[in-house]
């Protein structure tokens, strides 16, 4: 097919760029394997239709043509993304537009494991890119700021880790007695700049003390100041709050 299709175009008066050639003939190949199938006896819903491409560039061209040309459900992926956060990104950058635009079925996530690595980690990740993008909720989200000079202590980033961890542990359980719990906001800041700004903006959120600033964290639920924490406890304090909260917001949606 793409032999046929490189004379075709070799024969143009103005010819086309080889890639777009080499696209053309990933999605001809695709829209006849589907005809094919249905002419076989498999029904037209039967049909998913997925293209291997490792290109970032090229995924995006793929399925948007696709989607163009058909209307056989779409599964997306990033074949052979990479390893760590390399693949992460390239995964994540062709991913998003193609489901901001609509375009999209299923969803894969391609990574190349360290030794012992965890496959998990690809699912992890897909559930994140939705996430992200407003699609679907899985848990909660943890909002925390990068730290700066405001921020010299490491306390916000020990807490806002130990919080997503907590998170992480509750949720088979929040998810089953508390529906809703998976779009929930909770905000872990680390100075007065922005602490308390973001912190209103989630359900629920902390606005940890930075350098020079007094000992001590406003607690924010739904907007409003509700408490202040201070001393050694406080990281227990907040996840006792934040327990509360979840079974008072959405412990009421139960029965």
């Amino acid at each position: 097919l793409l032999t046929e299709l490189m004379d075709v175009n070799a024969a143009r008066r103005t010819p086309r760029d080889g890639r777009q050639v080499v696209l053309e003939a990933m999605i001809e190949s695709a829209l006849r394997s589907a005809a094919l199938a249905e002419q076989n006896g498999l029904g037209h819903d039967k049909i998913v239709i997925s293209t291997k491409v490792s290109s970032v560039r090229d995924l995006v061209s793929v399925y948007r043509m696709l989607a163009a040309r058909c209307d056989y459900p779409l599964h997306l992926g990033l074949t052979e993304a990479g390893l760590g956060a390399k693949g992460i990104v390239a995964t994540t950058a062709g991913l998003a537009p193609l489901l901001l635009d609509g375009i999209g079925d299923t969803i894969r996530v391609s990574l190349t494991p360290k030794p012992g690595g965890d496959r998990a980690e690809e699912v992890r990740v897909a559930q994140q890119v939705l996430q992200s993008l407003g699609i679907r909720h899985f848990e909660p989200q943890v909002i925390s700021c990068p730290g700066c000079g405001r921020t010299t202590s490491t306390f916000f980033q020990k807490m806002a880790e130990e919080i997503t961890e907590y998170i992480q542990e509750m949720i088979p359980q929040w998810r089953t007695c508390y529906p809703g719990v998976e779009e929930m906001d909770v905000a872990v800041m680390g100075c007065v700049v922005n602490g308390p700004g973001e912190s209103k903006h989630a359900n629920i959120g902390i606005s940890l003390p930075g350098t020079f600033e007094e000992p001590k964290a406003p607690v924010y639920i739904d907007g409003e100041h509700s408490v202040t924490l201070k001393g050694e406890g406080l990281v227990e304090e907040f996840k006792e709050i934040l327990f509360d909260y979840v079974k008072r917001t959405y412990g009421a949606h139960v029965g």
